[in-house]
């Protein structure tokens, strides 16, 4: 209560008007079951499309199920085939929950580790999810980035630091030690020199010369070291090193490639920086950078002709843009191809280097534990780098892992050199139980199976196609589903029968169920198999059911029954059923999917699984389901409200507009709204007791339109009157 203690104006905001109560959403779908890829465990995220579901749960191809320890079993990808259906019969979104066996017994999908050579472990891939997809082939494409060298006259030079000299005319004074002698002053000097405190150190030799001669001075006598602070005024010192590239950066270990030119057989000659190595026979030196891009180290194992490794300064090539045509960064492209090199590119990513520590280095790019969520879900490998690891372990590490047979093709293919790591060894486990539908909770891994749909409230339609694949396990898992819809409340279950039940089989299949929350749906659908491996596959028909309740829902509302709907994507049904086969499954309960002449594939069926008259059919069961959960959802501000006169009207109008808005749209049956609905909250829906207790109660009862399954019409004939 506000205070008032000093004379004033108060302004003060109230409302006038009802607590409105939005409806929520009824087409949200979700779907468990095996898939060739994805997460085991987790919140599920939402997909709102096919190509969302393929790039996190793979492609349609077939699963083969291990049986024994020799025997195996392929069966179609039911999981997939579902989630195609659905957003192609108007599904908007879609939350899938992959199951697998337990794989603490061994029977799990098999995670897959790149070959390693023993000697190297600096490079390890993984497949980021279980599963026989994870056979990938990783193809690495090489390539080189732009001329990175630069060269920059200094005004000042770091200590430690090695640079080029230029100087003319350097008196004696500039010595620095006994040699060399005196008479060999003035002199000119192009030299590669490191700043060590006041003196310039000379690192190479035969690059001083007595002016006006072609005589370089070395020999017994060389130039060793130059007092800084006696050079003549005009002397230059050039920094020669690499830049930063455009699509990467520069560290210890950063792979690139010094490309020389060749002209009469003359290249670039550097033995007047190390007399026991001669370059001119060189066309290409492969070597690692160091972060500062001033040292190029030339392992030795990498250039033919090299006798031991060579730490290059870059100063060295000061002058020589004759024979120089570039420094490059060496970076690569990596693809991941599903089913072995050949395959179809899932996944790209480019500009990666071999050097660790930077942001597109495998281990970086390809973490263990993403930081987004996204990364985690889309990138189908994973990469770890060893302890200590440099450019040099790393590049030699994924030489290693390099397929032979592509790096060498056979004698007469037009196919070149091609960089290949294979994956192998993954499987997709056992055929999931009941048990791994229905999943485990756990707040610290991720909960898995139908466990998993539990903390997303959106959910109101739930199916299991791949169970029907599997006999032994099909009804344990349709009960665990049904659990899961009973324990929402807000759900319902569209169970699918097995393939190639008769009408007898599926009728006596229905009688292992009595609820208002399941759905039956018969027979299969006859789809073109989109993997291309059959021309036509039988598929369950949960997930072209689901499809048409979002379109329903969307199209008219979720008190229109989702039925007389057509089909799509069916080319027929696995049985043609006619009228008087579908008089003995209709009063059970079994809706069945029919082609008509004219009117192509549709269903015709709406009812429950449920014996209870009240609750027969499907757009009623939900149709509440919508009322309920949007008048619990809107009213959450009336907890701890003062329970009395002012909550109860508040209330009372809040539902009662909410209902009337519901009448109005055609929803509710009844001339008038008195006739659709009445909504009661007052001291004759509770008890003083009640009230006592916290509890308030209020009793709404609606009118729903009930399908018109049976049309008649009565006909006779009339006398014609005057």
């Amino acid at each position: 209560m506000p205070e008032y203690l000093a004379p004033g104006v108060f302004i003060e905001e109230t409302s006038f008007r009802s607590k409105s109560i939005e409806g929520v959403g009824t087409s949200v779908a979700s779907l468990v079951g095996p898939t060739r890829t994805g997460p085991l465990s987790g919140v599920p995220e939402a997909l709102t499309s096919f190509a969302d579901f393929e790039r996190t749960f793979g492609d349609a191809a077939d699963l083969t199920f291990k049986v024994d320890d020799t025997t195996t079993t392929t069966v179609p990808n039911y999981t997939s085939h579902a989630a195609r259906a659905f957003f192609d019969n108007g599904g908007k979104q879609l939350f899938v929950a992959r199951v697998s066996r337990a794989a603490d017994d061994g029977s799990g999908p098999t995670a897959l580790t790149a070959a390693k050579a023993d000697d190297l472990t600096d490079v390890t891939f993984t497949s980021r999810f279980p599963g026989a997809v994870a056979n990938y082939a990783l193809e690495l494409h090489w390539k080189s980035t732009e001329h990175l060298l630069v060269e920059t006259v200094l005004n000042t030079v770091s200590e430690g630091e090695v640079v080029f000299l230029v100087a003319n005319g350097v008196p004696v004074a500039a010595k620095s030690g006994a040699k060399p002698t005196a008479d060999k002053f003035p002199m000119d000097v192009k030299a590669i020199v490191k700043r060590t405190g006041a003196d310039f150190v000379v690192q190479n030799t035969a690059v001083a010369l007595k002016p006006g001669t072609t005589d370089p001075i070395g020999g017994a006598d060389p130039l060793t070291a130059l007092k800084i602070a006696g050079l003549p005024t005009d002397a230059k010192v050039y920094r020669v090193s690499a830049r930063r590239p455009q699509q990467s950066a520069l560290a210890d270990g950063t792979l690139a490639v010094l490309k020389l030119k060749k002209s009469g057989g003359v290249g670039l000659n550097l033995s007047a920086y190390d007399a026991s190595f001669n370059f001119s026979t060189f066309s290409n030196l492969v070597g690692f950078l160091d972060a500062n891009g001033s040292t190029l180290t030339l392992p030795a194992a990498r250039n033919a002709g090299l006798a031991a490794d060579v730490s290059l300064p870059l100063a060295v090539l000061q002058g020589q843009s004759a024979f120089i045509e570039s420094l490059s960064v060496r970076l690569f492209d990596l693809d991941v191809h599903r089913t072995g090199k050949d395959g179809e590119i899932i996944w790209r990513t480019g500009n990666l280097t071999v050097a660790p520590g930077l942001g597109n280095s495998l281990d970086a790019l390809l973490p263990a534990a993403p930081a987004r969520k996204m990364d985690e879900l889309t990138q189908p490998v994973a990469c770890a780098l060893g302890t200590s690891p440099s450019g040099t372990k790393v590049l030699a590490a994924l030489e290693k892992l390099y397929d032979p047979t592509d790096l060498a093709p056979p004698a007469g293919s037009l196919d070149g050199p091609r960089c290949i790591i294979k994956l192998t060894g993954g499987t997709d486990g056992s055929v999931p139980a009941a048990v791994d539908y229905a999943g485990t909770e756990d707040l610290i891994n991720g909960s898995t199976g139908l466990a998993a749909l539990e903390s997303v409230e959106d959910i109101s339609i739930v199916m299991v196609p791949a169970a029907a694949a599997h006999m032994a396990t099909h009804k344990a898992v349709l009960m665990e589903m049904q659990k899961h819809c009973r324990k929402m409340r807000y759900r319902v279950g569209i169970v699918d029968p097995r393939e190639g039940m008769s009408l007898g089989e599926v009728r006596e299949f229905r009688n292992d169920f009595d609820d208002t929350r399941l759905a039956l749906y018969y027979p299969w659908v006859v789809i073109s198999d989109p993997t291309g491996a059959r021309l036509e596959i039988n598929v369950p028909p949960s997930g072209f059911m689901a499809g048409i309740f979002a379109r329903t829902d969307v199209d008219r509302g979720v008190h229109k029954a989702p039925a007389n709907e057509v089909v799509l994507g069916a080319l027929k049904f696995e049985q043609d059923l006619n009228k008087f086969q579908q008089e003995l499954l209709n009063p059970n309960g079994i809706n069945c999917l029919r082609s008509f002449p004219d009117r192509g594939h549709r269903v015709w069926g709406g009812r429950t699984l449920s014996s209870d008259p009240e609750w027969k059919y499907v757009n009623v069961r939900r149709y509440f389901h919508f009322l309920e959960r949007s008048i619990e959802k809107s009213t959450q501000w009336a907890v701890f409200e003062p329970n009395g006169e002012g909550l109860w009207a508040n209330i009372r109008s809040s539902v009662e507009d909410f209902l009337y808005n519901e009448w109005k749209s055609g929803r509710l049956l009844g001339g008038t709204a008195k006739d659709a609905y009445f909504v009661r909250c007052d001291r004759s829906t509770m008890t003083q007791n009640d009230i006592d207790n916290g509890r308030m109660v209020c009793v709404v009862g609606v009118a729903a339109l009930k399908p018109a399954e049976f049309v008649i019409f009565r006909i006779g004939q009339k006398t014609a009157e005057a």
